[in-house]
């Protein structure tokens, strides 16, 4: 009877594993840096991934920014986000995929391509076309709270200990104010084939925006730094990593 029981746990337990889907995920991480990037946050990706996974209704957060009370104390309960580069002569491919705490892959999506020769228009491009098929993925996310007895190995059978009353998880807090800088001067904005370029009054090129698939938001490039350029309350800025903190420069935009 023992053994009847075991081996009935046994099925129930690798029966769950196998029905482990995104559906069973409220939050996702999304890495600082890709593994195939050279910086932080190289042309925006891993911001616009992170906007891209709200987009479908996840809770997502970037590796740095401080995490809600129930994730931090088990990370079990969110996917890790991972953009792979698979390398092609004139062809930048990638493939997004969601992996659980234990690295087994949840989500697979298909590869993005671009032929771009522009390196951050190129990245851009494949990113969102990676996406689009977990666009296609019905999502809700259906309550599930992983905990350490559920990604342990099976344990002998024993009498179930009654069940606490859930709790109600913490607010996801505000991520950490970023160091703002108050604009310099006017710039103005050229069109360019992919976006703008912004120039001051000597005249000099200051920044290079590249257009995304959402409106008001550009990978941007002043020359040292890589970032993006979004509008916020009616005003543009410039976010950029320097030094692990984040910095946000306000720009007067005349277009």
């Amino acid at each position: 009877m023992r053994i009847y029981a075991l081996l009935m746990l046994l099925c129930c337990t690798i029966s769950g594993f196998a029905q482990n889907t995104i559906n069973n995920y409220k939050y996702v991480i999304v890495p600082e840096k890709f593994e195939f990037s050279k910086e932080v946050n190289q042309y925006g990706l891993n911001t616009i991934a992170k906007l891209l996974l709200e987009q479908k209704g996840f809770t997502a957060f970037v590796a740095n920014e401080e995490l809600p009370a129930d994730l931090a104390a088990n990370k079990c309960n969110a996917l890790k986000a991972e953009v792979v580069q698979r390398k092609a002569l004139f062809v930048t491919n990638l493939t997004l995929i969601l992996k659980d705490c234990q690295g087994n892959i949840v989500y697979k999506g298909k590869e993005g391509k671009s032929r771009e020769k522009e390196f951050g228009v190129a990245y851009n491009e494949a990113l969102r076309d990676a996406f689009t098929s977990l666009n296609n993925e019905p999502y809700k996310y259906n309550g599930t709270t992983y905990t350490t007895q559920q990604v342990t190995a099976v344990a002998p059978v024993a009498t179930p200990a009654p069940v606490a009353a859930p709790t109600a998880s913490a607010p996801a807090p505000t991520p950490a104010a970023p160091e703002v800088k108050e604009a310099a001067g006017t710039l103005y904005a050229q069109a360019t084939a992919n976006g703008f370029q912004l120039i001051d009054t000597t005249p000099k090129k200051v920044l290079t925006m590249l257009k995304t698939s959402v409106p008001d938001y550009f990978i941007a490039d002043n020359g040292a730094n890589n970032g993006i350029v979004l509008k916020k309350g009616g005003e543009w800025y410039f976010e950029y990593y320097k030094d692990s903190k984040l910095i946000s420069e306000k720009l007067l935009i005349k277009f």
